[in-house]
């Protein structure tokens, strides 16, 4: 039975990612893209409005720090732990190392959560802005083409049609998409500056008061949601491969795209409240609702297209990042290992990176996401809370391992960590938790129908 809990060693990992097929081709930079590119998306674009509206009021702003600060903990952990480990999988290879084998499943099978049904909630956004846009400017798409049936119609053709082209994207390889990421990155804080510079002047200081209207329960309400709008820094581990200098440049994009987010989310939210009373922001479309209060009817525009390329940018980096989770996995002999093949011409997961984007453009086009969309949150939560008690773990067992990166303080900013991230998880509502047990047991019932059989760890023994 203690079989479940073996562990990989460390220190064969790290020579193992040095033997990558993968081609090294991204730089800090990219890095950084990759991170804001996903962080950057439904939270500045839709989250801000709700929040306000729903849960916070202009104190919004203090959800953001709160989770930001939660976010800044674990992305301490991810950073030492991806400069010592610099290979693919992200939490679900660092848990693999410390607490074992089946503990490394759970993590990966609730960052399936965070990955898949995260791209493809973004993508039903994505769907709304195009169907409206179309709507005012070209033609009005069918209701039947643009509705789950679950919702009245047949399919959310937009949203499929995207995850498709995206994925078509990943298939051809890292280094176009990188290029793909950074232009559509610098579209989407374009969109950002210019709706600051168009709306900043409008502000009502008097639509501040009251700025707790919900009381601190509201806020802390509103971090626990607001966590969504952080997704993202810690999925640059997943590039470690493909880093040309992983040991360096993992830290730098993880923290230094945290810090450009939460920077943009508490001017963005400030703006918006500080414009129109927070009771009138209850919309999946903020910036743009601001915008013609104030009379910009053509900006509010060219900000929707803004939006569409912003949220364009958070799914491909998603595909990316559940195309390299499920490569790890599959490496391990925990899924298929004959779905791990890398192409010889594009070197990417070409068979993975198919079936990902069929499976995810299936949820979207026909899963109706709203019930699913806060389990997101808890599979980022508990995958942070494990890369936390690893980072503690190790620095007790192995404190003689290089660590290019070092957690300062690390027997304080772990705990704050672990409790932090815990404290968001219990207020979580109820619903959530009894989804994601369900789906807990589902990959239970997967790792002990095939993975423990076929660990390669397993088989080696």
């Amino acid at each position: 039975m203690l079989k479940i809990f073996r562990t990989k060693s460390i220190a064969d990992m790290v020579v193992n990612s040095e033997k990558t097929e993968l081609t090294r081709s991204l730089t800090y930079i990219d890095l950084i893209f990759m991170g804001v590119g996903v962080i950057v998306g439904t939270g500045i674009f839709v989250f801000t409005g709700i929040g306000a509206a729903q849960f916070a009021g202009p104190a919004l702003m203090l959800s953001f720090v709160i989770s930001g600060v939660t976010c800044a903990f674990a992305a301490l952990a991810y950073a030492e732990l991806a400069s010592m480990v610099p290979i693919a999988g992200s939490a679900y290879t660092y848990t693999y190392a410390v607490l074992g084998e089946l503990v490394a499943w759970i993590v990966g099978w609730a960052l399936v959560l965070e990955y898949s049904i995260a791209a493809a909630a973004v993508a039903s956004g994505w769907s709304q802005y195009v169907v409206s846009i179309f709507g005012t400017f070209l033609f009005a798409i069918p209701e039947y083409l643009q509705k789950t049936p679950a919702d009245g119609g047949t399919i959310n053709l937009p949203a499929v049609l995207l995850v498709l082209i995206l994925t078509f994207i990943l298939y051809r390889g890292t280094k176009e998409s990188a290029k793909i990421t950074r232009i559509l990155v610098i579209i989407k804080l374009a969109v950002v500056f210019v709706f600051i510079a168009l709306a900043a002047p409008y502000i009502k200081v008097a639509n501040w008061d009251p700025f707790m209207p919900f009381g601190m329960k509201g806020v802390i309400t509103g971090a626990s949601f607001a966590f969504f709008a952080y997704l993202g820094f810690d999925l640059i581990a997943n590039a470690s491969e493909e880093c040309k200098n992983p040991k360096r440049d993992l830290p730098i994009g993880i923290l230094g795209s945290l810090v450009v987010v939460t920077i943009l989310y508490i001017v963005v939210t400030a703006i918006m409240t500080g414009v129109l009373p927070y009771s009138q922001l209850n919309t999946g479309a903020p910036i743009t609702t601001v915008l013609d209060s104030i009379g910009y009817r053509f900006g509010s525009a060219l900000l929707g297209c803004g939006i569409i390329f912003g949220l364009t940018a958070v799914v491909l980096v998603l595909l990316y990042s559940q195309t390299r989770l499920f490569l790890a996995m599959a490496r391990d002999g925990l899924l298929p290992v004959s779905i791990a093949q890398i192409h010889p011409k594009y070197k990417s997961p070409s068979l993975l990176t198919a079936i990902t984007g069929v499976l995810i453009a299936f949820v979207v086009g026909f899963v109706q996401l709203e019930v699913l969309a806060e389990l997101v949150n808890i599979g980022t939560l508990f995958a942070f809370i494990a890369a936390s008690v690893g980072v503690l773990i190790l620095r007790i067992k192995n404190p003689e391992f290089h660590r290019p990166f070092k957690c300062p303080f690390p027997y304080v900013i772990m705990p704050l960590a672990i409790l932090s991230c815990g404290f968001l998880v219990i207020n979580l509502r109820k619903e959530t938790w009894q989804f994601f047990i369900v789906w807990v047991v589902i990959g239970l019932i997967i790792y002990f129908g095939y993975g423990r059989q076929h660990s390669k760890i397993g088989n080696k023994e």
